[in-house]
């Protein structure tokens, strides 16, 4: 059997090519010094605002863009992995194969936990898990949050000084040289907007999966119950009986009857609470990353940001499967029946 292993020859070309990409970046780094991108919670808008009937004011912003981008990659593994799985294979091969091996774990956990309700809840649990997941890495790709367009400043808008690299035709390529005020700018100053910015880091885009999350399982509650699933938030069964009760027992049936409406009071609250849990835990741990990247990486550009973004990595991957396997407990709960029985 032929060893796979790369030979001394094979590894010094590849040595050489990390050694020059290196030497680049410190290079690029000295000649042109990194700059600390301008940190804004709110998304920055790409289009100019309409105004809707009904809906209200809507511009697509760089956090849309990220969420489209995400969307086109799920679709195109849904795609390959039906094509790969076309060929009859037994053991399959290429992306389905390593799609297999992530999705047969993410299976069986939902069975253990959901048990008859696993083929139901799966693709909830599992869309949600490889759409967070794309999402949150999409800050480890070159150009997200660095690459866009300059704008005249806005008033109280962060303004750079921006250095023309080259211009070929009609197309022009800048970088930013430093934050500046406008006022204080020797030349013209600009304001930059990334094309691309991780949805994650827009609470539009987390209290949005929040709520489908939190409605998805109402729903199976529903499914599971009937309306008698209702009865978990607003139980007047209590006040009822208390009124059958004879007159020497109906203050303790009337201490039972206000402490169920209470507890479904409880109840209620904490499924509301539960859209602000989901929402700001997945914002908030995905938003500090970028800004630790951004601070890191305009600090000590070579090398010891790539120790962060591997962090980054493992956050982003447990980040998605938390929000995930919240969501598949939370459905499997809303399964169990409240009634008496």
């Amino acid at each position: 059997m032929e060893n796979s292993a790369p030979t001394k020859a094979e590894k010094k070309p590849r040595m050489w090519v990390l050694l020059v990409i290196i030497a680049l970046n410190i290079l690029a780094s000295w000649a042109i010094g990194p700059v600390m991108p301008h940190v804004q919670v709110a998304p920055e808008a790409l289009t100019p605002v309409l105004r809707l009937p009904v809906l209200g004011d809507f511009a697509l912003t760089n956090t849309m863009i990220a969420v489209l981008l995400a969307d086109l990659v799920l679709f195109w593994m849904a795609f390959r992995v039906n094509r790969d799985l076309k060929d009859g294979d037994l053991a399959p091969k290429g992306l389905a194969g390593v799609l297999e091996a992530v999705i047969e774990p993410l299976y069986n956990l939902t069975v253990q936990t959901a048990n008859k309700w696993a083929d139901w809840i799966f693709p909830w649990f599992a869309s949600l898990v490889f759409m967070i997941l794309i999402v949150n890495w999409m800050e480890l790709i070159p150009g997200v949050d660095s690459i866009g367009y300059f704008h005249e400043a806005h008033h109280g808008a962060p303004a750079y000084e921006v250095q023309e690299l080259f211009s070929l035709g009609g197309f022009e390529l800048s970088t930013i040289t430093a934050e500046v005020e406008a006022a204080e700018a020797h030349g013209e100053a600009l304001g930059f907007v990334p094309f691309v910015r991780v949805a994650s880091t827009d609470l539009n885009f987390t209290l949005g999966l929040a709520v489908t999350a939190v409605v998805a399982v109402q729903f199976l509650g529903v499914r599971a119950s009937g309306v008698s699933y209702f009865k978990k938030f607003f139980n007047f069964d209590g006040v009822k009986e208390a009124f059958s009760k004879k007159k020497d027992k109906r203050q303790f049936a009337g201490l039972f009857a206000f402490t169920d409406i209470f507890v479904g009071f409880l109840e209620l609250i904490s499924e509301i609470a539960r859209i602000i849990s989901f929402g700001f835990r997945l914002f908030g741990n995905i938003f500090a990353g970028s800004v630790l990247l951004f601070v890191m990486g305009s600090l000590i550009p070579v090398l010891v940001d790539s120790v962060f973004m591997l962090l980054e990595i493992f956050v982003g991957l447990i980040q998605a499967v938390v929000f995930g396997m919240l969501t598949l407990v939370f459905m499997a709960m809303a399964t169990v029946s409240h009634g008496d029985h």
